[in-house]
């Protein structure tokens, strides 16, 4: 009886979501805010060691995630892990803020940083498929704020921005943005900055220049960028706690202060003025259902099309990570805000992302619907290693050693 009312109540916010879908947005909608309070899921969660069940050594990989958050480096974390396509482990770890020892739950809500990439090249995919937006279109079709050398937002397509192709050297006027400038502003000023490529030649990470797509599709569907992944993926996925903007971090009951060792850092609205770059903020149990969202688990939401679409390889990079992980992999490509590449023979398709004080990971393997979710509050990078920990159980490696950390 609780799954049918549940539907019930998901079907009704759904249908409130569509109508005003139809009908002009006024400029601060409150729809989604409504939906989030309708829409509940049934707290049934593998977050017990009794509940740990599958092909990977889940009471290992626990031990060991526990043993980073005793690190300094460390404050929190918390991992989620999807095996042969359903939810399997959830845990946290470590503390919310070293000054006050509250610990972290499933219920805190930590940074996406630029995992949330995945979530506008998803949301492009999606209302390209309904013909809402053109892929192939020059960006300069939809008259937004980017300006790239000699006019080359007139010739690099909307999947070559979603792509990474831009031309413009790495992180382009990320430190303009970090000082506190409107990005429309800092996008025009892109005209005039250095190019590493001829635009839409290779592949040069973004988070200025991308988040044009924010302004695109926003245009695109009549309504925020904000309110318009609500309502099309985190409400109809159950992911109540998934937000945008600094309030969506600090309003909620539980978040994550942002560390880099032992010390709080000040928190800054810089990133999350590009939404499509670095907006998105949630719990664990949010992040592993668009997880399983992007697998391919929800095809009501998410249908194999959109997802192949949005996830397919567009263009070659540079390999990911550094040390010994970026030793790891090979065949890396990216494609509309997602990352593909192989590890240890097997294909792989992700994003990983890092702010100030917060990192995230998403690694999932499509030939065997396995994948991983970790989000933390703090600037150590080793973390990223737990998705590899985690394959490697799952493939029964004996040689892993990938969490074997060294004082």
């Amino acid at each position: 009886m609780r799954r049918i009312i549940i539907s019930l109540i998901t079907a009704s916010a759904l249908g409130l979501a569509s109508w005003y879908t139809l009908n002009p947005a006024p400029a601060t909608s409150q729809v989604a805010a409504v939906l989030r309070k309708l829409v509940k899921a049934p707290p049934n969660l593998p977050d017990q060691p009794d509940e740990w069940r599958g092909r990977i050594d889940y009471g290992k990989l626990d031990q060991q995630f526990a043993a980073l958050t005793r690190r300094s480096e460390m404050a929190g974390l918390a991992v989620a892990i999807v095996e042969d396509g359903e939810l399997r482990f959830v845990h946290s770890y470590g503390v919310v803020d070293r000054s006050t020892d509250v610990p972290v739950t499933n219920n805190t809500v930590f940074r996406w940083a630029s995992v949330s990439k995945t979530v506008a090249g998803t949301l492009a995919a999606s209302m390209a498929s309904e013909g809402a937006v053109d892929l192939n279109k020059p960006v300069s079709s939809w008259h937004g704020s980017l300006r790239l050398p000699d006019g080359a937002e007139s010739r690099i397509s909307f999947a070559q921005l979603l792509a990474q192709q831009t031309g413009l050297t790495k992180n382009a006027y990320d430190e303009r943005l970090e000082d506190g400038q409107d990005p429309r502003v800092i996008r025009a000023s892109l005209a005039e900055a250095p190019l590493q490529c001829t635009p839409g030649t290779c592949h040069t990470y973004q988070n200025v220049a991308f988040d044009t797509a924010s302004e695109i599709l926003a245009k695109a569907g009549k309504r925020s960028y904000p309110d318009l992944v609500s309502e099309r993926f985190f409400l109809p996925l159950g992911m109540t706690s998934a937000n945008y903007g600094m309030a969506g971090l600090t309003g909620a009951k539980d978040w994550a202060r942002p560390h880099s060792g032992s010390s709080v850092r000040t928190l800054k609205e810089s990133y999350w003025r590009v939404p499509a770059a670095a907006g998105v903020e949630s719990n664990i149990v949010d992040f592993s259902r668009w997880l399983q969202a992007t697998m391919g688990e929800r095809p009501d939401v998410l249908p194999a099309s959109t997802l192949r679409l949005a996830q397919a390889p567009r263009v070659n990079t540079a390999r990911i990570y550094g040390g010994e992980l970026r030793q790891a992999n090979s065949d890396t490509h990216y494609g509309l805000g997602w990352r593909s590449f192989t590890y240890d023979g097997r294909q792989f398709v992700g994003h990983s992302g890092a702010v100030d004080g917060y990192r995230a990971t998403l690694i999932f393997e499509p030939a065997t619907r396995t994948g991983v979710v970790a989000i933390w509050n703090s600037n150590w990078g080793t973390p990223f290693r737990i998705p590899f920990a985690v394959f490697d159980s799952y493939h029964q490696r004996t040689d892993s050693r990938w969490l074997e950390l060294k004082d």
